[in-house]
């Protein structure tokens, strides 16, 4: 297992080899990935069929293919410094067991598999292309073995987590309070969940399956602070850290 400093340089330097990964995952030939990168994008969001979806979910599991892989890697290549302080964040907390829900491409988990303080990560996200992209990547990378990857916390078979990581996530689903009742239920007095959101639709709807309802968002923050105590930290990032209340 690698040192933190080794992590962090992997990720500014090719963010942990993503373009080589996604032109062998995709088949994708190098002089075409930029562009395709470039469009991402505004391909997933017009592929989102407005009100006419009656379940959020459907539309991660069913409709999104590998464009959710694709705005998620351009995002990652072209904001590097963020998401470096991100995990930066994410090596100061995890440790032992590690619940990582609704990983996306992947960058969270694989640098917590690198970490020693580590000892496992569930990788849970309900997107089968999501998946089969990350457990690729992980035996790219060599951290096959510290992965369990599964489409629902149920399936992972833990009762508690020592880390909840859920970045970029909450701002997707139909109840984002309840998920966080979730959470909380998977925790004890020791566990750390670090939790960020963007109920925000973009000023000319670039973000159309965000969430930004006020009786919904006003409910989660509510929930938020009847169930968890944030943890301070220094990093000028959205994400937070909280533990359990009781």
């Amino acid at each position: 297992m690698h040192n933190n400093s080794f992590i962090l340089k992997e990720f500014l330097e090719n963010a942990f080899n993503l373009k080589s990964h996604l032109m062998e995952f995709l088949s994708i030939k190098e002089c075409d990935l930029d562009g395709f990168l470039a469009n991402a994008k505004m391909n997933l969001a017009n592929l989102h069929p407005g009100e006419a979806l009656s379940n959020v979910s459907d539309f991660y599991t069913d409709i999104v293919g590998y464009h959710h892989v694709a705005d998620l890697a351009a995002w990652h290549i072209t904001s590097k410094d963020y998401i470096t302080d991100t995990l930066k964040l994410q090596q100061e907390f995890s440790r032992d067991l590690v619940l990582d829900f609704g990983g996306g491409i992947g960058t969270h988990a694989l640098a917590n598999a690198m970490s020693s303080k580590v000892e496992h990560v569930f990788f849970v996200d309900i997107n089968q292309t999501n998946r089969n992209f990350v457990e690729f990547r992980a035996r790219e990378l060599g951290v096959e073995k510290k992965l369990t990857f599964c489409k629902t916390i149920k399936d992972t078979q833990i009762s508690k987590f020592d880390t909840i990581v859920c970045l970029d996530v909450l701002e997707h689903l139909a109840d984002p309070s309840f998920q966080i009742e979730i959470f909380n239920e998977y925790m004890d007095s020791n566990s750390i969940a670090l939790f960020n959101w963007y109920f925000y639709k973009g000023e000319k709807n670039e973000y159309p399956f965000h969430i930004d309802d006020g009786k919904i968002v006003e409910k989660f923050f509510k929930t938020l602070q009847s169930n968890f105590l944030e943890v301070f930290h220094p990093i000028l990032i959205t994400t937070r850290a909280y533990k359990k209340i009781r």
